[in-house]
């Protein structure tokens, strides 16, 4: 009796540790890339990106210093000089203490849906809160009244803000995901003027017509000046950018604003400083970092996204002066965010 006792427990001992082979081996095929690599070229891949995030974070702080070489009006501020009207991109996660400083055409719009994740702020019409980032209606994305932003912060709390905006800055991871600022250009140009966007033709692409393309009366609507083969150039859209009197109508739109101006780096100390051109591996490590790559899975981009190889073409009938203006206004974006200057266009 008691062999045929110590046989059931050796039999139930195999059967158990064979149960746990066929599970580790179904988990192991399920994970991420980079889990599934050995020790070694896992902990090598890592350091690798904790000396290319260190090199952008550090790049930024050596050109914000007060002896650095590279000079713009904000650049002195103290946060507390920046207008409340200009911290609208500063979107903030409580439950999770994260904030995200969004830059439109660097993947906002699937960062946003994210941020909607996390804070559960988002219903869908059955009245749940939207969970999977996958899920969100793009319409409601870009309404900037449903994100909880730092401007928020000060038409709620008045005087009271700065303190509350001191301390999430002070304990929340803070990122941002910046471009190849003449690429992200390109991308604004090809969403917002190229397309018979009814907003922008209204807002800026009739405007460009008459002052840049010598129309005097373009057609009101965009579908009908699109038909007529009536819309904006690059050239024009450049013309425009270049043009003292833009800015001093008004201030850039968001898409075509200088990042730095967006998202404040010389008075911000963000904690991740993401590239669309590494977005992939950004994003997994990003998720990791913040304890949130087993709950969130990003969105996958589109396909017809602007590349870099790109700027040749797209520049060919832009003036060498007008390359080297529009490079002085980006600069600074340039620098702060380690983009080679593009001799290749300046210097032909």
């Amino acid at each position: 009796m008691q062999k045929l006792h110590r046989h059931c427990l050796l039999l139930g001992a195999v059967f158990i540790t064979m149960s746990f082979i066929v599970v580790f081996r179904d988990e192991v095929r399920v994970w991420p890339p980079y889990l599934r690599t050995n020790h070694r070229a896992s902990s090598k891949h890592l350091a690798q990106f904790k000396l290319r995030q260190a090199h952008r974070k550090h790049l930024i702080n050596e050109l914000c210093s007060a002896n650095s070489s590279l000079n713009y009006r904000q650049k002195s501020f103290t946060f507390d000089q920046i207008p409340d009207s200009s911290l609208n991109h500063l979107i903030v996660d409580d439950h999770h203490r994260v904030i995200y400083c969004y830059v439109p055409k660097v993947a906002c719009s699937n960062w946003k849906r994210v941020m909607f994740a996390l804070s559960q702020n988002l219903k869908a019409p059955d009245g749940a809160p939207y969970l999977d980032p996958h899920d969100m209606p793009l319409k409601i994305i870009h309404n900037s009244t449903v994100h909880n932003t730092f401007k928020k912060l000060w038409m709620r709390h008045g005087r009271y803000a700065r303190p509350l905006m001191h301390q999430k800055l002070k304990n929340y991871t803070k990122f941002l995901f910046v471009r190849d600022p003449f690429v992200r250009l390109i991308s604004a140009y090809r969403d917002k003027i190229a397309e018979p966007n009814e907003y922008y033709y209204y807002k800026f692409g009739s405007m460009i017509l008459q002052r840049y393309a010598n129309i005097s009366q373009p057609p009101t609507l965009a579908p009908e000046a699109f038909r007529a083969g009536i819309r904006p150039s690059f050239n024009h859209f450049i013309k425009y950018l270049l043009d003292p009197q833009t800015e001093k109508e008004k201030p850039f739109d968001e898409h075509w604003q200088q990042i730095h101006r967006l998202c404040h780096p010389c008075q911000i100390d963000y904690d991740f400083i993401g590239k669309l051109e590494t977005l992939d591996e950004d994003t997994e490590h990003l998720l990791k970092i913040l304890g949130l790559d087993k709950h969130i899975h990003f969105p996958p981009g589109y396909e017809n996204r602007t590349a870099v190889d790109w700027e040749q073409e797209w520049f060919a009938n832009i003036s060498l002066a007008d390359r080297r203006e529009l490079y002085s206004l980006y600069e600074t974006d340039f620098k702060l965010f380690g983009y080679d200057k593009p001799e290749t266009l300046l210097n032909e």
